[in-house]
């Protein structure tokens, strides 16, 4: 059986590349890092590819990164692109030539604190739950099917305690909805997806493990 061949796109630490890259040496998930693309030539993220000899690229997102990605995609038959900290939004020819095949790791509970800063709008609205989504990526800016969300009962405002703790989120789920997406259980259809050929209406929550 052919594995699956990825490319992950990163801005900075790597952190959720750094998890996905155990997970398949644990061999929970089974799938091929092609590449490690950033738009951010200082991403701490490419020294994590470079220490594990996995291939990188830095494009410019200003500078016909829709061509050069889609170039990399079909030459070297792509099956999946994960967003793991991705800070630049794909263009639309992106997202609609490789609709179902793209997922993101968003730290919040979508739809709730789309965008950026989604720590200090939890703090600001005072939510009681906080959490980490993840979805397949469509053009509409973290819009897509919501696949798999963690979330916690939020008891400190504090931004670097949220942050910790959506990041313990963030590495139990995006593992577990890869290994969906390379195990063929999820599907994308329109603006819901499947899971075992059954549609469903709402995202699938994890119960997080302490």
């Amino acid at each position: 059986m052919k594995k699956t061949k990825a490319i992950i796109l990163i801005s900075g630490n790597g952190t959720n590349l750094s998890n996905i890259i155990e997970n398949i040496k644990s061999g929970f998930i089974k799938m091929d890092i092609f590449m490690v693309i950033s738009n951010n030539s200082k991403a701490k993220g490419l020294n994590i590819a470079e220490n594990h000899n996995i291939a990188s690229m830095i494009i410019d997102t200003n500078e016909s990164f829709d061509y050069v990605l889609s170039d990399i995609v079909d030459k070297n038959n792509i099956d999946l692109l994960i967003l793991a900290g991705f800070m630049k939004i794909l263009p639309k020819i992106i997202t609609d030539k490789y609709d179902g095949k793209i997922i993101n790791i968003h730290p919040s509970l979508l739809p709730k604190h789309k965008g950026l800063d989604t720590h200090k709008k939890v703090i600001k609205a005072k939510d009681k739950f906080h959490g980490a989504s993840v979805h397949y990526v469509t053009s509409e800016l973290d819009g897509g099917p919501i696949i798999i969300q963690g979330k916690y009962k939020v008891d400190q405002y504090d931004e670097e305690i949220i942050k910790k703790n959506i990041h313990m989120i963030e590495y139990q789920i995006l593992p577990i909805a890869i290994k969906w997406f390379v195990e063929n259980n999820i599907v994308k259809l329109g603006n819901k997806f499947s899971f075992n050929g059954e549609i469903l209406e709402c995202p699938i929550e994890h119960i997080l493990k302490n």
